[in-house]
């Protein structure tokens, strides 16, 4: 079985946009949600999180291209329309990514380095994109604990529940 790419970019972009409107229905002060004293330390708020969904898949393109890395230190995490901005710009980039890729590169290892750790991961650019897109997804889920954790109850977000390959998900009425 092949993993589809597309439909994983399908559901990711439904996530952001639900999450989008989430967030800016709730307004910027959101974003300073704190990921609790036993989080990672290089997060410390939802914002932090966000940001760093979307560095990713920024940087994992770039360094699948053999480009400089994107410094995205000064893209606000106080900022909803600033991060998501940045989300737009880094979706963008990956989907010319996996649209131009040679399809006889896909499945052949690249060396990437990461600067900060002196790492050296070898993988195929279709593990890594796949890698990104499931980065985001087990992101967004720890996002909407934070979130629950600090009562801010959000929706659905299950694979189930989105538009991707059809069906749909509906509460029906209670029988009285």
């Amino acid at each position: 079985m092949v993993i589809d790419l597309n439909l994983l970019l399908e559901y990711t972009d439904w996530e952001r946009q639900k999450w989008h409107e989430w967030l800016r229905q709730r307004g910027d002060r959101v974003l300073m949600t704190s990921t609790g004293p036993n989080s990672d330390a290089r997060f410390e708020t939802v914002g932090d999180l966000v940001r760093h969904v979307f560095s990713a898949e920024k940087r994992y393109v770039e360094r699948l291209l053999d480009k400089p890395l994107t410094d995205t230190a000064s893209i606000s995490t106080e900022n909803i329309e600033a991060l998501f901005n940045f989300g737009r710009e880094s979706r963008k980039a990956l989907r010319e990514f996996v649209e131009k890729f040679p399809l006889q590169q896909w499945d052949v290892p690249q060396g990437l380095r990461f600067p900060n750790s002196n790492s050296v991961v070898s993988a195929s650019p279709r593990k890594i994109v796949i890698h990104v897109l499931l980065h985001e997804i087990r992101h967004w889920a720890q996002i909407a604990t934070l979130l629950r954790q600090n009562g801010l109850k959000g929706d659905f977000h299950d694979f189930l529940f989105s538009p991707v390959l059809g069906g749909d998900a509906h509460r029906e009425q209670a029988k009285v």
